[in-house]
C-alpha cells in the first residue's frame, strides 16, 4: 500500500495514510461527529506526537489508557470526543492484536471476496455496517484491494463515479461534491423525521 489519498488534505497526514493500512483504518474509526479531513487528519497526529513514523497496533494496544486519552486529548484534540476515540483506537488496536498479528493489512490481505471481506471489517471495533462498506469502497477505489464482489458488497458506496463517502475524495473539487451529498441526505433525513413527527 503506498499511493496517494487526499483525504484529510493535509500532504503529510495524506502521506501516512496512502502508506499505512492501520492509519486508513484509525482514521475511518475517526470519520464520524467531525469534518472528514478533521478525521483523517488524526493518525498523523497521533504518530506525531507518539514521536514515530507510523501507528503500531502493538504499541497501542498496549499503551496505559489513561496516558492515550491525554495524548489525544492534548491541544488540539485528535477528536471533539478525545476520551471515547482513545479507548476506541485501543480496542481496534488490540483487536488486531489479537486477530491479525498487529497487521491492519491483514485484515484485507488474500481475501477472495467482497462479502468476506465486509463481514472481517464489520467484526472490527468501531465498525458497523455503513463504516464497513465506505471502508471496503475506499480500498476498491483508492487502494487497489479488490477482491470478486467488491463493489456490491460495498453497496451504493461501491458505485463508479459516485460522491457519496471518503472513497470518492480525491482532491478538493471531489470534496466538495462529497460534502453536497452528505448535506442532501442530512436534510432528506430531516425533512422524513418532520414529516412523521
Amino acid at each position: 500500500m503506498d499511493v496517494t489519498l487526499h483525504l484529510a488534505q493535509d500532504p503529510e497526514a495524506d502521506e501516512l495514510l496512502g502508506r499505512s493500512p492501520l492509519a486508513a483504518l484509525v482514521g475511518m474509526l475517526l470519520d464520524q461527529q467531525v469534518p472528514m479531513e478533521w478525521a483523517f487528519k488524526g493518525p498523523r497526529t497521533i504518530a506525531d506526537r507518539l514521536g514515530a513514523d507510523d501507528l503500531d497496533a502493538h504499541d497501542i494496544a498496549a499503551r496505559d489508557p489513561e496516558a492515550f486519552t491525554a495524548l489525544l486529548s492534548e491541544k488540539p484534540a485528535v477528536h471533539r470526543y478525545p476520551g471515547s476515540m482513545a479507548k476506541r483506537i485501543q480496542q481496534l488496536c488490540q483487536y488486531l492484536v489479537e486477530h491479525y498479528g498487529g497487521e491492519a493489512s491483514a485484515v484485507w490481505d488474500g481475501v477472495p471476496t467482497g462479502t468476506e471481506l465486509l463481514g472481517r471489517l464489520e467484526e472490527l471495533p468501531g465498525f458497523g455496517k455503513q463504516k464497513a462498506q465506505i471502508f471496503l469502497a475506499l480500498l476498491g477505489k483508492q487502494l487497489g484491494v479488490r477482491p470478486q464482489g467488491w463493489r456490491e458488497a460495498a453497496g451504493a458506496y461501491g458505485e463508479a463515479k459516485s460522491f457519496r463517502s471518503v472513497a470518492d475524495i480525491t482532491g478538493p473539487e471531489s470534496l466538495v461534491k462529497v460534502r453536497a451529498h452528505k448535506q442532501e441526505m442530512k436534510a432528506a433525513a430531516k425533512a422524513a423525521k418532520a414529516a412523521k413527527g
